[in-house]
């Protein structure tokens, strides 16, 4: 592990790397001191998508944003992992143990979120607290149909994977952003983020042969952890239709939603969003937002 100091004390972030027992390199940016929390991106992003975070709640925290494999800044060694959500779960549990870190209060956005959220079901031992920001994935209610993206959003899919995969990034990335979070986005967003979406777009065609796990009433009662769920006012209601049933399955469970705010409210919503993880890890959650 490339860790020259204590891992439960870090001054300013710098980019290390923590070698796990597979022999994955895992990228990350640690601040702070405290009990550990660790970010989990999602879909386009890396340990950058979380600096929002870090910069104020490292004054509290010990701050760790991790980058899966196959994101940037991914090595050839990386590459020829296989890129899956299991992949990504042991990866994680295999750097908080490298980094002795456990448990962890874990915070998962988006697909990062589904990763958490099977993490802390396969790894309760290393999960203290655990936070879902519109988590992604497919929602199994009892009963029903076999859970399945809508036949559009696969459409939509395909089309964005076409488009990277021809070289037209921009226009794909456009489209995906566009749909995961509202029309016009992608064009409004920061150059910070542009830039990672740009730098992680290859993911993406990997992570739509790779469905996520459906979330069920049995899996989400599995979990022993206090559990957050924040969503975006504003999010696809894929996401806060997730929220909702997930509300409702898991034990030990607050729910808020962020006025205003769309999938990417801990970018849009920093203030909001990083109030809420702080009284949530110190045993409560506050008014409502």
């Amino acid at each position: 592990m490339n860790a020259p100091t204590h891992p439960r004390m870090f001054a300013a972030p710098e980019l290390r790397f923590a070698t796990i027992d597979s022999g994955t390199r895992v990228p990350y940016l640690a601040s702070g001191a405290g009990e550990p929390l660790l970010f989990v991106h999602g879909s386009l992003c890396d340990y950058r998508y979380w600096d929002s975070q870090a910069a104020v709640l490292s004054q509290d925290f010990l701050c760790l944003s991790v980058s899966l494999s196959h994101y940037w800044p991914a090595d050839e060694a990386c590459e020829r992992s296989v890129f899956s959500v299991e992949t990504h779960v042991a990866e994680m549990a295999g750097f908080i143990a490298a980094m002795q870190l456990g448990p962890v209060h874990l915070v998962g956005h988006s697909r990062g979120a589904c990763v958490a959220f099977q993490l802390a079901r396969a790894y309760p031992q290393l999960v203290k607290t655990l936070t879902l920001a519109d988590p992604g994935g497919p929602l199994q209610i009892d009963g029903a149909a076999p859970a399945a993206l809508p036949p559009a959003t696969t459409a939509l899919r395909a089309q964005v994977a076409a488009l990277i995969e021809g070289g037209e990034i921009d226009a794909g990335l456009e489209l995906f952003v566009d749909s995961v979070s509202m029309p016009g986005i992608w064009r409004r967003s920061r150059a910070s983020f542009r830039t990672m979406a740009v730098d992680n777009a290859a993911t993406l065609p990997k992570q739509f042969r790779d469905p996520l796990p459906a979330y069920t009433r049995a899996a989400a009662r599995e979990l022993t952890c206090r559990t957050l769920l924040i969503e975006g006012e504003k999010s696809p209601c894929m996401y806060r239709d997730n929220v909702a049933a997930l509300a409702g399955w898991i034990g030990h469970v607050d729910k808020r939603t962020i006025a205003g705010a769309s999938h990417g409210m801990n970018i849009t919503h920093p203030a909001v969003f990083n109030r809420l993880i702080q009284a949530f890890v110190v045993g409560g959650t506050g008014p409502a937002e």
